[in-house]
């Protein structure tokens, strides 16, 4: 009874401390939905506290001035696109580098690997030069290739992880009745793959969408600015217009809020899924 108790009380401690961090990392959440309805004038004299009314007039304003549907398609289509990309190539790099294990496909991983403790401000200068000789600055497509050469790494090194643990006599089996490499892979393993793609999905799609710093820098055309930095234009040198821009960060964020949802319950089914499988 008493080893109970003692369960009992430790379990509810650990739960009012996980309860108690969970409200804190909340916080800014809070501040920032809050705000984000009130004008400029009451945010500055009230910031803690809770909108007065529920007024849209900051979303309205800056639906219009930053032009939402705009820089809201300009950032669907990096994300999908590079998502699309780095899973096609991260996929088959990393089946080839698994199934055809040599030294060389060893030293190419190890490279990749290593690329992912470079830090990106020690390159920025050096892929200005090389995207601005290459053709590849101020375009959709120049910053989705950009996103290939960052996303690769890290996304190849999760597939080489999971394709190691899919069983050779599945595809050995597809071989014998007459199926060609390129039909083993996306008709064999890359149904295989579905858990890890759906995390890869999801990590690069928060990656992608949020990103401020790759944008700012390739993106020298305002009409095909992304969410992040058209939120930018609301900081000026001698003036911040904290209402609009925390409603425009609301607009930017809910979107892949309901993404991240929606995707959470696919990756439990695919980790339970996997987790039984063979």
């Amino acid at each position: 009874m008493g080893t109970m108790q003692r369960y009992s009380l430790r379990t509810f401690a650990l739960e009012l401390i996980a309860v108690v961090l969970a409200l804190l990392f909340l916080v800014p959440f809070y501040f920032v939905l809050a705000n984000s309805f009130k004008s400029f004038g009451d945010l500055l004299a009230d910031t803690a506290g809770l909108p007065k009314s529920l007024s849209f007039d900051n979303y309205s304003r800056v639906w219009d001035i930053i032009q939402f549907p705009k820089v809201f398609l300009n950032s669907l289509l990096i994300t999908v696109f590079s998502n699309a990309g780095l899973v096609v190539i991260s996929g088959m790099a990393a089946y080839r580098i698994v199934r055809a294990p040599s030294r060389f496909n060893r030293l190419l991983f190890g490279c990749f690997v290593a690329a992912m403790v470079i830090p990106f401000q020690s390159i920025m200068i050096p892929l200005v030069k090389v995207a601005s000789n290459v053709g590849l600055m101020g375009s959709i497509p120049g910053l989705v290739i950009c996103y290939f050469g960052f996303g690769v790494s890290l996304n190849l090194f999760l597939y080489h992880g999971f394709i190691k643990a899919i069983p050779r006599e599945i595809e050995e089996s597809a071989v014998v009745d007459g199926c060609t490499a390129y039909g083993v892979f996306w008709r064999i393993v890359f149904p295989l793959l579905k858990p890890m793609t759906v995390t890869i999905v999801l990590l690069n799609s928060l990656w992608i969408w949020n990103d401020f710093l790759l944008p700012l820098l390739m993106l020298n055309n305002p009409n095909i600015r992304t969410i992040p930095l058209a939120t930018y234009s609301f900081f000026g040198q001698y003036t911040k217009q904290w209402d609009l821009a925390l409603a425009a960060l609301v607009l930017g964020v809910m979107p892949i809020v309901v993404f991240f949802l929606a995707m959470q319950r696919h990756i439990i089914e695919g980790i339970t899924a996997g987790s039984v499988k063979g």
